[in-house]
């Protein structure tokens, strides 16, 4: 493989395509070949940095100088200043803004100082859809391991003992969850890798496969291997084009390397993986209904048991995890479950990514190790509130998690603390909130989300969610009343504990958690009509009645 003086690194995410960073590529490209320098000089097409907030965004290696904010009309200075004289390029470079200093390197700045990359390692390193710059990094090094060395049970065994636990949401034990499934006899099993991402402001799923598609497909194969499985399968959604097309890029690379398809590694072990599109529903995140649409059916649930470790697709054992979840597999093989365990808490092990988004100076994709604290997230990684805003809540786990107030920001991240205050881990979506921001109107916005999104089978999600829907409708319209808060406790419970699957078992949380730590700002909506945040219908905010009343 040819040598180059400098790679230039160019974030190739979903992100930074939609801020021209395609034509900053091409621009870049350009001038490196017009003049003679593409022996000298590689421009490499990425995937997500991150850093959302400051993108698009161009990492030079080997002087890991990290310019921000690059637009394409700054190919020409970068080639000029960078690559021919060798002078940093001072007003692309990024600058804290609590110190208002120039920042050099990715990791002095503290967007990045407090995460721990294991399922993004790879991300905004390397190539995604070039294999060989994955198989440099350790790339399907773990595949070999486990094919020559380990048997299925041996797999498990590490995963097991990792207490690694799915990152789509339910936290289950992944080693235990392959386990169930070997332990069903039967000739055909299949793999199921779910990317159907559908939390409003999440992003990490698609990010890791458009950063990182190998390491999906290395950690799938292996896990066909522990639960005896030939065939595996990627339910994404259609909205993902460029994770579609890294991903066909990866597979095909795969087959051609003998990476995938029969005899992996000169063993016994064939593996293939296809890919199926889902259009759009949020409920086909749910293992069985993402299973019933995959076989051609409607994307509603089914009762469990049988749970699909027993009889799962085409009423085969079938085991189903989430993308995060799968990439985190290659280096708990290569490295061994008592080093990812010295992350992370007693019952949370290893780290989390969150799609960290609304009202934060810096909006992105982080990774740090469970436990760490919400305010080291919304302050340090995060930068604080934007335009100096007083924070009021954060959200976390999407439609189905919570509203965290600011008095129990110093929470560790993990399931059961997470759970034990009204929220949930979920995917890993993120949004903060200011006082800008009603909390009856966002526990709102969630409900015609989830009333939307309910597929309908179960009364009391179809019916209950709606009802919801409508007396929060009510109360926002100013019309509510005491007895309209109580009912939306009394029938949140009986939607929690009824529904079928765990969109309807969840959907309700953001109302009850708003309901449990912003009370008084549901009674003011009921009683005096008003909205604090000036945001419902009724009109007037706190502020506008002070001024109101003072005149």
């Amino acid at each position: 493989m040819k040598r180059h003086r400098l790679h230039m690194l160019v974030c190739g995410g979903t992100g930074c395509h939609s801020q021209d960073s395609e034509k900053l590529i091409k621009a870049l490209d350009i001038l490196v070949k017009k003049n003679g320098y593409e022996d000298e000089v590689k421009i490499v097409n990425t995937g997500c940095f991150g850093f959302c907030e400051k993108g698009p965004i161009i990492k030079v290696h080997p002087d890991n100088i990290f310019y921000v904010d690059v637009k394409p009309s700054h190919a020409k200075k970068i080639f000029e200043e960078h690559i021919v004289k060798g002078r940093k390029v001072e007003e692309l470079l990024y600058e804290e803004p609590n110190f208002h200093q120039k920042v050099e390197h990715q990791r002095d700045m503290s967007f990045y100082k407090k995460q721990h990359r294991i399922a993004l390692r790879n991300c905004g390193l390397i190539d995604p859809e070039n294999i060989e710059e994955y198989i440099a990094l350790d790339g399907y090094l773990a595949l070999g391991k486990v094919l020559s060395k380990m048997t299925p049970m041996e797999v498990i065994e590490i995963v097991k003992k990792s207490e690694l636990r799915g990152r789509g949401g339910g936290g289950f034990p992944t080693g235990y969850k392959w386990e169930l499934t070997y332990k069903n006899n039967n000739d055909v099993k299949y793999i199921i890798c779910n990317a159907d991402e559908g939390d409003p402001g999440a992003f990490m799923d698609r990010s890791i496969l458009e950063g990182d598609p190998h390491s999906v497909l290395e950690a799938m194969s292996i896990a066909g291997y522990a639960i005896g499985a030939q065939k595996g399968f990627i339910y994404i959604r259609a909205e993902y084009p460029l994770a579609i097309h890294r991903l066909n890029v990866a597979i095909n690379q795969a087959r051609e390397y003998g990476l995938l398809g029969s005899n992996l590694f000169d063993s016994n072990f064939s593996f293939d993986i296809e890919l199926k599109y889902g259009a759009g529903a949020f409920v086909c995140g749910e293992e069985t209904a993402l299973i019933n649409s995959i076989e051609g059916g409607r994307g509603e649930p089914n009762a469990k048991p049988p749970f699909p470790a027993e009889s799962g697709l085409w009423n085969r054992p079938t085991c189903v995890n989430n993308v995060e979840t799968f990439a985190n597999i290659p280096s708990i093989i290569l490295r061994g479950a008592d080093w990812f365990k010295e992350v992370g808490t007693e019952k949370s092990k290893g780290t989390k990514v969150f799609a960290l988004a609304g009202k934060v100076n810096n909006v992105g994709l982080v990774e740090v190790p469970m436990g760490t604290k919400l305010r080291d997230i919304v302050y340090e990684i995060g930068g604080g509130i934007k335009d100096g805003h007083k924070l009021k809540a954060i959200q976390t786990g999407g439609p189905s998690g919570g509203c965290i107030p600011e008095f129990l920001l110093d929470i560790p991240i993990d399931y059961d603390s997470l759970t034990s205050i009204g929220s949930m881990m979920g995917s890993g979506g993120m949004i903060v909130l200011d006082e800008n921001d009603c909390m009856v109107n966002i526990s709102k916005f969630y409900l015609e989300f989830t009333e939307e999104e309910s597929c309908g089978k179960c009364t009391p999600c179809r019916i209950g969610n709606k009802r919801l829907h409508e007396i929060l409708i009510k109360i926002s319209d100013g019309n509510g009343t005491e007895e309209d808060l109580e009912r939306l406790v009394t029938l949140g419970q009986m939607v929690k504990e009824n529904s079928l699957c765990g969109l309807g078992q969840s959907s309700p949380n953001p109302i009850l958690s708003t309901l449990k730590y912003f009370h008084d700002e549901y009674v003011q909506h009921v009683k005096e009509k008003i909205c604090p945040a000036g945001v419902c219908k009724m009109g007037k905010s706190e502020k506008e009645l002070k001024v109101r009343i003072e005149n």
